[in-house]
C-alpha cells in the first residue's frame, strides 16, 4: 500500500522520518503493517497491505478489550523517535494559526484558563513516557480478523499512555463508562487503573481543545474538499463540554494532589 503525503502537513508538526522509524518499531511488536520502503523528503511511504476492515466509532466501542490489547502492545514497543505533548502542540498550533491569520472558532479563547489548570494538574505527577501513536481515531484501527492493527504514525512519539487512551475515547465519542472499561482492559491492576483513568479523563478535553486548532489550520490551508471548519467547531464543543463538567474540580484536585 502506497501513501502519498501533502507537503503542507509539515505545518501540523508531522515529522516523516520519525513516522517511518516508529512505524517499523510498531510493526516489530505486531501491531502495525511492515514498512516496505519510503522516499525521504518526498512524502512517499510503502507499507504491507493487510486484508482487514477499518473500525468505526461503534466498532471501537464494541471491541474495547481488543483495542486495549493493541494499544498495550504498542506501548511495549522499542522507544519511539520524537516526543509528544498535547499542550506543547496546542501552543504550536495556536502560534501557527495566528501567523497565518486563521481565527479559532468563537469561544475558543474562553477555554484557555481551564486548559491551563488541566495542564498544571497533569504536570504534577507525570507518568513515564511510552511509545504512543497519539492519533487513535477509528479510521487508524484495522481488524484483520484476529487482532486489531494500527496505521498512520504521523503524530507518533514518546508520550503518555493516559493521553493515548483519553484521546482514543475523545475521537470515538466514548462516554465515561466506556472510557473506564477501556482503561481497565488496558491496565488490569485496579489501583493503577483508577489513577490512569483520572488522567485519561482530563486528557479527553485537552485533546479536543488542541485538535480544534488542527481543524482551523486545515480549514485555512488544505485543498481537500472536507468541512474542516465544521470539524473544528465540533472539537471545540467537545472541549467546552468536558471543561464545563461539574466533576472537573474534584478531578483536578485528585490528579494534582500530593501523593
Amino acid at each position: 500500500m502506497v501513501r502519498l503525503s501533502d507537503p503542507a502537513t509539515a505545518l501540523l508538526a508531522v515529522d516523516r522520518e520519525c513516522e517511518v522509524a516508529n512505524s517499523r518499531r510498531a510493526a516489530a511488536v505486531g501491531v502495525a503493517p511492515e514498512v516496505l520502503g519510503h522516499l525521504p523528503g518526498e512524502g512517499v511511504l510503502v507499507v504491507e497491505y493487510i486484508p482487514s476492515r477499518t473500525l468505526t466509532d461503534a466498532a471501537v466501542a464494541a471491541e474495547l478489550d481488543r483495542v486495549a490489547d493493541a494499544v498495550r502492545a504498542l506501548h511495549g514497543a522499542a522507544p519511539f523517535e520524537g516526543a509528544f505533548d498535547v499542550f506543547d502542540l496546542q501552543r504550536r498550533y495556536l502560534a501557527l494559526a495566528r501567523e497565518h491569520g486563521l481565527a479559532p472558532p468563537a469561544g475558543y479563547d474562553d477555554l484557555a484558563a481551564t486548559a491551563g489548570r488541566v495542564e498544571a494538574a497533569l504536570a504534577a505527577h507525570r507518568s513515564a513516557p511510552v511509545p504512543c501513536h497519539n492519533d487513535l481515531l477509528a479510521a487508524n484501527l484495522l481488524d484483520d480478523g484476529e487482532r486489531v492493527r494500527i496505521i498512520d504514525f504521523e503524530y507518533s512519539g514518546m508520550g503518555e499512555a493516559a493521553f493515548e487512551l483519553g484521546n482514543l475515547a475523545q475521537e470515538a465519542g466514548l462516554g465515561d463508562d466506556a472510557l473506564a472499561a477501556l482503561v481497565h482492559a488496558y491496565e488490569p491492576d485496579g489501583a493503577r487503573a483508577e489513577v490512569l483513568l483520572d488522567r485519561a479523563r482530563l486528557f479527553v478535553g485537552a485533546a479536543a481543545h488542541t485538535w480544534t486548532l488542527w481543524g482551523v489550520i486545515q480549514a485555512g490551508t488544505s485543498t481537500l474538499g472536507f468541512d474542516f471548519a465544521g470539524w473544528a467547531a465540533d472539537k471545540l464543543d467537545r472541549a467546552a463540554e468536558r471543561f464545563a463538567d461539574p466533576g472537573l474540580e474534584h478531578l483536578l484536585d485528585r490528579v494534582g494532589a500530593t501523593r
